[in-house]
């Protein structure tokens, strides 16, 4: 009968979606595990935003594959929607912040470092006081901050155009409003992951030296907050992704919508 194979639908695209989504945090973590017992402290840098930017890839495949089943009512409204309009306003814009905050740190840290002693640009701290040098490393400059600045980019244009394609395709707000949220945590997941990392980095390096005087002490009290704050976004931007909201997509919901274009 027509009426039970549509209100198996949304079911089992809700299920393809969240396989999706976890499909991309398994790659991720495997990746991740791949990465991690690179030497000198090289696979946690490097693990932490290709975790993230799996998990983005994921939302992204599961939205592709699940996207607003077409209905036989439609309607076109007159008021253009705008991303803004769905996005979770307060966590956006600490997100932001957060994004902000671990491209300056980067930028800073690119500019002060060094080669470490084989040579490798931008991934040591060096520091002479006292007629003493000393050098510290992993170091988050150029060496590193490279390859996590890309994930970022590229997780940064796909998240900003698949809200753009969820903000104007056909579907109703609750929809709208869910996927939005996913993706926003996925992209989320990239840059608190990251923070994490570079800021944990960046301060056990500068922990480690006898050199950094007021300057280093200054620098840690600006990276300890940011690690405790990303360590304290990333866990909601994981259950967020790994825990899709399936209500917008159940069969209650699917009587009687009406689509805007």
């Amino acid at each position: 009968m027509p009426e039970l194979d549509s209100a198996a639908r949304p079911s089992s695209r809700a299920h393809l979606d969240r396989y999706a989504r976890w499909a991309g945090l398994a790659a991720g973590f495997l990746v991740a595990r791949l990465l991690s017992p690179l030497t000198d402290g090289d696979g946690i840098l490097y693990a932490i935003p290709a975790f993230g930017l799996c998990a983005v890839a994921g939302v992204l495949v599961g939205d592709a594959l699940t996207g607003p089943r077409r209905g036989a009512v439609r309607t076109a409204g007159l008021t253009p929607r705008r991303v803004r309009d769905y996005v979770p306003p307060r966590m956006t814009w600490l997100l932001l912040g957060l994004a902000a905050a671990l491209v300056l740190t980067l930028t800073v840290a690119t500019a002060v470092a060094s080669p470490d002693d084989l040579g490798r640009v931008g991934r040591a701290l060096t520091l002479t006081c006292r007629g003493t040098t000393d050098s510290a490393s992993p170091w988050p400059g150029s060496f590193y901050a490279v390859p996590i600045l890309s994930c970022l980019a590229v997780s940064t244009v796909a998240c900003g155009w698949s809200l753009r394609r969820i903000a104007t395709r056909p579907g109703d707000d609750r929809s709208r409003r869910d996927r939005t949220l996913a993706i926003v945590a996925a992209w989320g997941l990239v840059v608190s992951t990251s923070l994490l990392g570079v800021a944990s980095t960046a301060s056990g390096a500068l922990m480690s030296t006898t050199c950094d005087g007021t300057p280093g002490t200054i620098a840690n009290w600006a990276l300890w907050p940011l690690a405790l704050v990303s360590l304290l976004v990333a866990p909601w931007c994981l259950f967020t992704v790994a825990s899709p909201r399936t209500g917008s997509a159940g069969p209650g919901n699917q009587a009687g919508r009406t689509e805007g274009r």
